[in-house]
């Protein structure tokens, strides 16, 4: 078998450690793969894993913590300074427990200890970095959540009442700020207009928007031509205004709405231009099964594991569908040059701790044969 490491592609995460984050107590994945597919029942942490991988890549990024937060409506509600109700990222929220005693912290990252991000709450952090915060909230019962990457430390205040502004958050080194790792992000709904467009623009007119157009195709059997976005910058309203995608499709006079084809149209064009801006980085997509027909399955993975290993993308994808446990199956026992991981999570029955069972190919492959339950 061709490896990936003799073709100098080497991964971000060839295995993982988790630890005080979310719903994930203490999670180790001995062994990752390019494409690593993640099931498990409803609420057993899939989507909180995925976070965590999105937290590593943008090494704690403010922006980040607080997207995860406001997209579950972890808010807390306070009074801003002009004495309107406002609402805030509930820091609390990203520790397992909602536990922010001082010896708690969270570990995210490969199992070298060197490679870990860790976030943990600080309270007298103020004391000696007060310049990176105005004058106005030097307090010494600031509590702040301290992030360290690799010797690196950012601090990010607490206080729900102090309005965060991007500028304001710095890495304190001597050395130039930190860059991450790309990173997009598909959740369980259809991907938006306005991201079908912005990733769009980045590969329009490349061999990648041909790529896209065959994942379409895998759908209407070569019938789809070209797709185009059409549209402006206007906030759409009553149907009319902001971006759209149309595809000529054979037969057809004119180009019909991306949309008017089906979820699963949408879908399939949806990951295949995330993997296309996500080179180099990770690509994480939630409830990947949605939208696409259970006949799809193989041929949906195969176009993934390809594109993954064309762009070097580490996949990160959850399911609860055998189904989409099949395709994926049979696709990583069949696509040589990429290796495909599964990993099912579940919770101890005694002690209630999560922990994560992990596939090989030889495994997948046997599994495929007998129609053994994997999820």
């Amino acid at each position: 078998m061709v490896t990936e490491a003799s073709e100098g592609k080497g991964l971000h995460l060839p295995d993982l450690v988790v630890k005080g984050f979310r719903g994930i107590e203490d999670l180790e994945v001995s062994r990752l793969g390019r494409v690593n597919l993640i099931s498990g029942r409803n609420g057993v942490g899939k989507t909180s894993l995925l976070d965590a991988v999105r937290v590593y890549a943008a090494r704690g990024d403010y922006s980040v913590l607080s997207d995860i937060l406001r997209t579950r409506e972890e808010l807390v509600a306070t009074i801003d300074q002009e004495g309107n109700e406002t609402f805030t990222p509930d820091w609390e929220s990203l520790f397992c427990g909602r536990d922010i005693l001082s010896s708690t912290y969270i570990s995210i990252g490969p199992r070298s200890a060197e490679l870990q991000l860790s976030i943990r709450v600080d309270e007298r952090a103020l004391l000696h970095q007060a310049s990176f915060f105005p004058e106005q909230f030097i307090e010494e019962d600031l509590r702040v959540l301290r992030i360290e990457f690799q010797h690196r430390v950012q601090d990010i205040p607490m206080n729900p009442s102090y309005n965060i502004r991007r500028r304001s958050l710095s890495w304190r080194d001597e050395s130039e700020s930190l860059s991450g790792i790309l990173c997009e992000v598909l959740g369980p709904s259809l991907p938006g207009n306005m991201d079908v467009a912005r990733f769009w623009y980045n590969v329009a007119l490349t061999d990648d928007e041909s790529q896209a157009v065959k994942a379409l195709n895998l759908i209407f059997s070569d019938r789809v031509d070209r797709v185009a976005i059409i549209g402006d910058n206007r906030v759409p309203r009553l149907g009319y205004g902001g971006h759209r995608a149309v595809a000529k499709i054979a037969g057809e006079e004119s180009p019909v709405p991306l949309r008017s084809l089906g979820d699963g149209a949408v879908r399939l064009f949806g990951v295949a231009l995330a993997l296309a801006n996500s080179k180099d980085g990770f690509l994480l997509i939630d409830e990947v099964e949605n939208g696409i027909h259970y006949s799809l399955q193989y041929d949906f993975w195969k176009m993934v594991m390809r594109t993954a290993y064309e762009n070097n993308v580490q996949v990160f994808a959850t399911t609860h569908s055998l189904d989409c446990v099949r395709g994926f199956a049979r696709a990583a026992t069949e696509t040589e040059e990429v290796e495909g991981a599964l990993v099912r999570l579940q919770r101890q029955r005694k002690t209630g701790r999560l922990r994560a069972v992990e596939y090989s190919e030889d495994d997948l492959e046997f599994s495929s044969e007998h129609g053994i339950e994997v999820r």
